[in-house]
């Protein structure tokens, strides 16, 4: 049997919670892990933002942008 990886910028895990802790169970609680992680090698000839879109988002490579969405927040649909 193989498992299938997955490159999510979002993770989550439930804290242990035992039978005899008097507080509530917290939850989920999630995390983010930045673009770079999954890449070895910056290959030559990437996609850069202009310099002035390079001063707002952060970085001057498109792939190494991660756009920040707060899981916590209640989605309005």
């Amino acid at each position: 049997m193989t498992r299938e990886k997955t490159l999510t910028l979002v993770k989550s895990y439930k804290p242990f919670h035992s039978k005899f802790d008097p507080c509530p169970p917290i939850g989920r609680k999630y995390y983010r892990t930045p673009p770079n992680l999954y890449i070895n090698f910056q290959p030559p000839n990437m996609e850069q933002f202009t310099p002035e879109e390079a001063l707002k988002y952060g970085t001057l490579w498109k792939f190494f942008y991660d756009f920040y969405d707060n899981p916590y927040r209640e989605r309005e649909t």
